[in-house]
């Protein structure tokens, strides 16, 4: 179908191209049959060949970015497709393994410790579920405008370490870093926040895992507030970067991708962030990893 398209705009393209061309030789040929001898025909042509080349040049521009809407309209039809078909896997697959769980529970009479692993992996699915659809509800509501910053001033320290705290427990171990201002205020919407560090540590947990390095980092710098979160993951390549926070854009090869994700995860933090007046950049880490940065202005 997109082939097709394509053929298709590039055909009417160079026939409407083609056809203005002839109608202009037409013309300036009726003007040197019509009026052989005045003094004012070359002045004529050359006004019908500066007014054509003009909008010759428009027509081509246009249809330049006709054809670049059509290609960017096309590539999120994809993305489109390709987070229908992965949240119906997303969603199913957490709620599958939680039924097991469940199930597995209720016919075997299991040791205890066995039976609280079976209980945390179930929380953890649900909580994967629960984030999934978050998500989905908060990319439905960017697309209504429906959602509106509330500030209010709050410790930014004790919301991270509560975060942090929430994943440490879901995991069962430690793994994220803290390396912020003890007693931090934030003057920002406390649920917009949360949200972002929520994804972006989400984000670096689906590349490098939880036993991986993780950084949650935040300073006052130049009148702004900026906090980020960093990894030790493979990092980004840099053809990618430029789209990582386009809606639905999931990084890596949709026919060989093995990590989980609906591509929402990275657009919903930017969006969030612009609702607030900031900006977020992704820089590498060194030696390896990925570093996204969110600065705020105080």
């Amino acid at each position: 179908m997109r082939k097709q398209t394509n053929i298709l705009f590039y055909i009417l393209s160079i026939y409407v191209v083609l056809q203005f061309t002839w109608w202009g030789f037409h013309l300036i040929q009726l003007s040197l049959e019509l009026e052989p001898s005045n003094h004012n025909l070359n002045r004529r042509v050359l006004m019908i060949i500066g007014e054509g080349s003009v909008f010759l040049l428009i027509l081509i521009l246009g249809l330049l970015r006709i054809r670049s809407s059509i290609r960017k309209e096309m590539e999120l039809n994809q993305r489109q497709s390709n987070f229908l078909l992965s949240v119906t896997h997303e969603l199913k697959t957490p709620i599958a393994s939680t039924k097991l769980f469940l199930q597995t529970l209720q016919r075997r009479n299991l040791p205890e410790d066995k039976r609280l692993e079976i209980t945390q992996k179930a929380i953890e699915e649900n909580a994967r579920l629960e984030l999934l659809i978050e998500n989905i509800l908060n990319a439905t509501r960017l697309e209504n405008k429906a959602l509106k910053p509330i500030k209010s001033e709050f410790q930014f320290s004790t919301l991270i370490q509560q975060l942090v705290d929430r994943f440490h427990k879901r995991f069962s171990q430690p793994f994220i870093s803290i390396e912020i201002q003890q007693d931090a205020l934030l003057n920002a919407d406390a649920f917009l926040i949360e949200t972002i560090l929520t994804n972006l540590i989400e984000n670096a947990i689906k590349y490098t895992g939880e036993n991986a390095n993780i950084t949650v980092y935040s300073q006052n710098q130049s009148g702004n507030f900026v906090f980020g979160v960093k990894d030790e993951g493979p990092g980004i390549a840099i053809s990618e970067k430029k789209n990582i926070f386009e809606k639905f854009y999931r990084v890596g090869n949709e026919d060989t991708r093995t990590n989980k994700g609906s591509g929402l995860g990275l657009y919903i933090v930017s969006e969030f962030v612009h609702l607030q007046k900031g900006s977020i950049t992704y820089r590498n880490n060194q030696p390896k990893g990925s570093i996204f940065e969110v600065t705020l202005p105080l």
